[in-house]
């Protein structure tokens, strides 16, 4: 009941002036004292008073709706009163039929009972009892009319008024899923931009440092500080291209606009330049073309082996890397990507660059979003193996 109560007040303080409780109160008693008025004989002090009680019981009626209506029966047994019982008859239906905190079916019946054999039954009792002729079946008629159209009245109105609460729940129960499925979007966004980050960004930095201690060694040489500190320059400025990029798209989410594409993708197309630049001794077996596997499989394959080119050059500098990607010969629509490095070069020192863990973490969730596997493990000869199966077909509209 207190969801009820929190979502009907806002439709209260809604109503218009006329169902207001200084309109909906006064107006049936008002109505009800014109009736006994107009239809009883002005001179019966019996008609004019039970009439006139049954009218002014009709103020308590939201509160005492029972009690109001045995308080209207006496005026529609001595006199020739209808509405005041009447809308008695709804005052209960409305509150007992289907509110389930008052619910009580019964006694809404047993009240609407009670009403039309007060309207069919003669007063006094024993004269002029009915009997059975057309007369009698038009009495009973009226009779049942009197109390059975003010309860389904009442019914029907309680039923509407529910409804109406019902529907507003449903609306902001849909609202609140359609603010849920906006931030499931955005936080699946952040998170593919997250990995986009990482994977470029540290890629980035590690060829950075890897030319920064290039240029401390050969300090001495002019012309080879001069094309190591071009380099260095140029990594920068992509870095900082790709971190500006990849901002304004996080901005645009956040924002609530419709996230833009991050371009240009990389491809199968990118690997050699990758491997080629990598700063590392490695070897390329690309059996696949780009074009014959979906994008998003290319990019998954592309950011498998930038991620695991980062992390030879951070913990195993000059081993020998072996980057493999072809179909899978056991399953087919499957794409193998294999990054494969010995162990680290005698007198090699890793890079001292930080490091949070996320990188595999990341490759994994991108294998599994477009239903593959990766696998990440030492080789027994002190090295490290990181394989990717990504499936090339049935990819979902989401995985593009």
């Amino acid at each position: 009941m207190s969801s009820l109560g929190t979502a009907a007040a806002p439709s209260a303080l809604r109503r218009p002036w006329y169902l207001s409780p200084w309109v909906t109160v006064p107006t049936p008693a008002l109505l009800a004292t014109v009736e006994a008025f107009l239809a009883n004989d002005l001179g019966s002090t019996v008609q004019m008073t039970t009439s006139l009680l049954a009218a002014a019981a009709l103020l308590l009626r939201r509160r005492w709706p029972v009690w109001v209506l045995l308080a209207t029966l006496p005026g529609l047994q001595l006199s020739y009163i209808w509405l005041a019982p009447m809308i008695a008859v709804y005052s209960v239906a409305v509150k007992y039929s289907v509110a389930v905190k008052h619910r009580n079916r019964w006694l809404v019946g047993y009240c609407a009972l009670l009403v039309s054999l007060a309207q069919f039954l003669p007063w006094p009792w024993s004269d002029n009892l009915p009997g059975w002729d057309r007369t009698t079946a038009l009495a009973v008629m009226y009779a049942l009319l009197t109390g059975g159209a003010p309860l389904a009245l009442g019914m029907l109105v309680t039923t509407r008024r529910e409804l109406a609460v019902r529907l507003d729940e449903l609306t902001r129960g849909q609202a609140r899923e359609r603010d849920l499925l906006a931030q499931s979007v955005l936080s699946t966004e952040r998170a593919r931009l997250a990995r986009e980050m990482h994977d470029v960004v540290s890629h980035q930095v590690s060829l950075i440092s890897i030319q920064a201690g290039a240029l401390q060694i050969r300090a001495e040489d002019p012309d080879a500080t001069r094309d190591t500190a071009r380099t260095i320059r140029q990594l920068s400025v992509k870095t900082l291209e790709e971190l500006r990029q990849m901002v304004g798209v996080l901005r645009a989410a956040g924002a609530g606009r419709e996230a833009q594409q991050l371009t240009p993708q990389p491809t199968l197309a990118d690997l050699p330049r990758l491997v080629t630049g990598s700063g590392l001794s490695a070897t390329l077996e690309c059996a696949v073309t780009d074009g014959t596997v979906p994008e998003p499989v290319a990019r998954a394959a592309y950011r498998t082996v930038q991620e695991a080119l980062t992390n030879v050059r951070k913990h195993a500098p000059g081993s020998t890397v072996t980057v493999h990607v072809a179909h899978a010969e056991h399953a087919h629509g499957a794409l193998h990507v294999t990054v494969t490095n010995g162990p680290r070069g005698e007198g090699a020192e890793p890079l001292l660059l930080p490091s949070g863990g996320h990188g595999l973490i990341g490759l994994r969730e991108r294998a599994q979003q477009l239903g593959g596997v990766l696998f990440a493990e030492p080789s027994p000869d002190g090295g490290f193996t990181v394989q990717a199966r990504l499936p090339t077909e049935r990819l979902s509209p989401a995985d593009t």
